[in-house]
């Protein structure tokens, strides 16, 4: 049991460090929160930072939620820790305790979980996003309908019902994390690339 709590805990706080902020803190002296979208994630990094840093805080991003999967939940002998490791993992990043419980929209961090996960589905999503943001030069379009792609398509092949329910968890809360963007996509005035 504290094996578990432990990986539980670990993936939290990986989770929870905002890569992208602190990029931009320790690398420019840019607090990417006072620019751009404000935002914590890597597509504010890449708008504010650049391409090299965006690219940084991506891959950093995606690896919190995978490591959370692959390595911190193999701590735990429990059949379900990966799944609750990429969870507390995601949590971490939307609600980061190096941020008063603040954080980003969880999307990067959910890719990496997912490739641990169900890599097949995460395929479909990553697809569906590269498709959405070549026609639309949206990003958050991309990010809200690829999570839907990953809440679907983890029926259309073989994955443990948990995951399944995992992932449409995951995919309910980053269409909600990017229900300003949704207003502003309605309006016409979303930001776009």
């Amino acid at each position: 049991m504290i094996e578990t709590v432990g990986a539980v805990l670990l993936s939290y706080v990986a989770g929870s460090v905002p890569t992208g902020l602190w990029l931009g803190l320790w690398l420019r002296k840019t607090d990417i929160r006072e620019h751009g979208s404000r935002n914590i994630g890597a597509t504010n990094t890449l708008r504010v930072l650049g391409k090299e840093l965006g690219a940084l805080a991506l891959a950093g991003d995606m690896a919190k939620g995978a490591i959370a999967v692959l390595a911190f939940a193999r701590l735990s002998d429990w059949p379900n820790a990966s799944l609750v490791c990429g969870l507390a993992a995601i949590f971490g990043h939307t609600f980061s305790c190096f941020l008063k419980f603040r954080g980003g929209k969880g999307v990067a961090t959910s890719a990496g979980v997912f490739l641990g996960l169900a890599p097949i589905p995460m395929a479909i999503a990553v697809a569906v996003f590269a498709a959405v943001v070549a026609l639309t030069r949206m990003v958050s379009a991309g990010s809200i309908l690829a999570a839907c792609a990953m809440g679907i398509g983890v029926f259309a092949v073989p994955t443990d019902p948990a995951v399944r329910l995992i992932a449409v968890a995951v995919a309910v809360l980053i269409v909600f994390r990017h229900r300003e963007n949704i207003q502003r996509i309605l309006q016409g005035k979303e930001n776009r690339f």
